[in-house]
């Protein structure tokens, strides 16, 4: 359907349960997602913006589809700082919208978005950079329930080292928080956190349950703090390849 709807040069937007992508002209310019933080929890989140003024902003441009503009006009961002937040947002939210098993597709013509358009994106370059992150997980550690599931913070034992970045997310991961809302939390993009994430867990890290399904699917299992402390950080998929090479002269 989103090719389809380029090839026309829609306007609208296209609904997923996962969220919602905004067309203009056939081209990417607003993306959002209940699994990924909204422009405005980057914008203030990462101390940019403060809560008043983006509040106000909103207020006085949102009803005119023009909180971009506003933004520009009254010098509370340059041109340039607000394409590259815009962007981060835009594949942030993009990525979820357009995973897999997102339900059925819907579109709603003539659906314009309350910030405005900044920089329309082809549908082609949206697909894939989503398509590019999507391996990028998988090479890191192949695992996708760590994306929706509560995340625990592992306290016991020998464990490798954690990045401050890092140590931040493990911070608050209390069982209860996904990725999704530890990213809100810290004003960070959904995907980085999910990198974060997934290299946490293969460290060992983060507590997450193995079911029968991950076994059967051949997940790999978690890094003990021995193979951190022999290999320094060698690169996973290396180590992978020696695990499968030795494993099949068993």
């Amino acid at each position: 359907m989103l090719a389809r709807l380029a090839g026309e040069r829609a306007t609208g937007a296209l609904l997923r349960d996962t969220g919602v992508l905004y067309l203009a002209d056939g081209a990417v310019v607003h993306a959002e997602s209940p699994r990924a933080p909204g422009i405005e929890v980057l914008l203030t989140g990462g101390g940019r913006l403060s809560a008043e003024a983006w509040l106000d902003a909103l207020d006085r441009a949102g009803p005119k589809t023009a909180v971009s503009r506003q933004l520009i006009d009254h010098h509370l961002l340059s041109e340039g700082e607000l394409e590259i937040s815009h962007l981060g947002a835009l594949f942030d939210a993009a990525f979820f919208v357009l995973a897999p098993g997102g339900g059925p597709s819907r579109f709603r013509h003539g659906a314009v978005h309350w910030f405005g358009a900044v920089r329309p994106v082809p549908v082609t370059e949206v697909e894939r950079e989503t398509r590019r992150r999507r391996r990028f997980l998988e090479e890191v550690w192949p695992c996708p329930r760590l994306d929706t599931a509560p995340l625990l913070r592992r306290r016991t034992g020998r464990l490798p080292p954690a990045t401050r970045r890092q140590r931040a997310v493990l911070d608050l991961a209390d069982g209860t928080r996904t990725a999704a809302e530890i990213a809100v939390l810290l004003g960070r993009p959904a995907f980085h956190t999910l990198v974060d994430v997934r290299r946490l867990a293969l460290a060992g890290r983060l507590e997450i349950p193995v079911t029968g399904a991950d076994r059967a699917a051949g997940l790999p299992a978690p890094q003990t703090s021995w193979l951190s402390d022999i290999t320094g950080g060698a690169d996973v998929t290396m180590l992978r390849r020696l695990r499968d090479a030795l494993e099949a002269h068993l």
